[in-house]
């Protein structure tokens, strides 16, 4: 049993680590903050291989960690909906492992964009052009890069995740 939790503890950390290496890693970055990244990959599959728990775990502690080296913060509440809140809810993918594949990710992605739609109507939504609904800017806003870092994370995962498996989650 020891070994086991020592062997989760370990591929959460390089999960995490991964993650804000990958956060780093911008494919495309927007004006006002938000890019396509790799970043929910690791945690993703670090879900699917441990657990809804654990990836829920992995997923805060690497949006802590994302807020820690470089996050954005203009009040706290918005610092835990676009940080810890948003990358947890990532691990959600985990509960659904047993499903088809893209239900669990897309799942997770999807409830990482409402923290972030969310945080952009509360606190951001001073941005929005006047007489904009400040719900659609921010969907449509954070939708422009969740939705293709989204597609590019579930693509990875889809060829990844079968290989992975195969190691076995034992430990």
């Amino acid at each position: 049993m020891f070994h086991v939790r020592n062997t989760i503890l370990v591929e959460g950390a390089l999960a995490v680590a991964l993650s804000v290496v990958f956060s780093a890693l911008r494919l495309w970055t927007m004006p006002q903050g938000g890019s396509i990244t790799l970043e929910m990959l690791p945690i993703f599959l670090f879900a699917l291989r441990r657990g809804g728990k654990a990836g829920c775990a992995a997923g805060a502690v690497s949006g802590v960690m994302q807020l820690i080296t470089g996050g954005y913060i203009v009040h706290p509440a918005q610092a835990l909906l676009d940080y810890p809140l948003a990358f947890g809810v990532l691990g959600v993918t985990g509960f659904f492992k047993n499903r088809p594949l893209w239900l669990g990710i897309t799942l997770g992605g999807v409830l990482r964009f409402f923290c972030h739609v969310l945080s952009g109507v509360v606190f951001f939504g001073s941005f929005a052009p006047e007489g904009t609904n400040v719900w659609m800017y921010s969907a449509v806003y954070n939708g422009s890069f969740m939705a293709p870092t989204l597609v590019v994370c579930g693509v990875l995962a889809y060829l990844i995740w079968p290989r992975l498996r195969r190691v076995g989650a034992e430990g």
